[in-house]
């Protein structure tokens, strides 16, 4: 969406600020007000399925775990596949992982090693678009199993932590903060 929509307008007016959490110096963009909103939160799948209605979309990838929010009744709305990509250890039938780098430290996150097939188009979906590690993650997992990433998508972005920078695929955003 573009800056200064009706609905970036009225993501901005929900989303709460939360300073100093979950450390120190950082302020928190809660979304929680938006799932209280039911008649909101129906608004925000419809404008992520307007967008994927009408393209080659074979599945919607959620990444743990509020990326599974919002996912999952897009998947549905679409009528195509829902993908959990999780973190190790959570998936109970053989995966496919892949590593990266944190702040501190590093994580690994997996899929089904049949949950997409060589040539698929996914959208990977989540909350928020923050430093870009794990989503740049989760396309790495995508492509490693020979799918493509058609885009990826998410509620909010914190635009100057330059996240999208590490996404290798288009990148899409409800609400930009700069």
């Amino acid at each position: 969406m573009k800056k200064g929509t009706d609905m970036e307008c009225l993501l901005r007016t929900k989303i709460r600020d939360i300073p100093d959490f979950p450390k120190p110096g950082i302020v928190f963009k809660d979304i929680t007000p938006i799932l209280s909103d039911g008649k909101l939160f129906g608004k925000v799948i419809d404008v992520f399925a307007e967008r994927y209605a009408k393209m080659d979309i074979d599945a919607v990838i959620g990444i743990e775990s509020r990326g599974f929010i919002f996912g999952a009744p897009l998947a549905y709305k679409l009528g195509k596949s829902y993908i959990p990509v999780r973190k190790k250890g959570k998936l109970p039938y053989k995966t496919v992982e892949t590593s990266y780098d944190l702040e501190y430290g590093s994580a690994t996150i997996e899929m089904h090693v049949d949950a997409v097939s060589r040539g698929h188009n996914v959208v990977i979906i989540d909350d928020l678009l923050a430093t870009g590690g794990t989503a740049a993650a989760a396309c790495e997992l995508i492509r490693k199993q020979g799918a493509h990433v058609f885009e990826c998508a998410f509620v909010v972005e914190l635009g100057f932590l330059n996240g999208r920078e590490k996404i290798k695929s288009d990148v899409h955003a409800l609400v930009k903060y700069n």
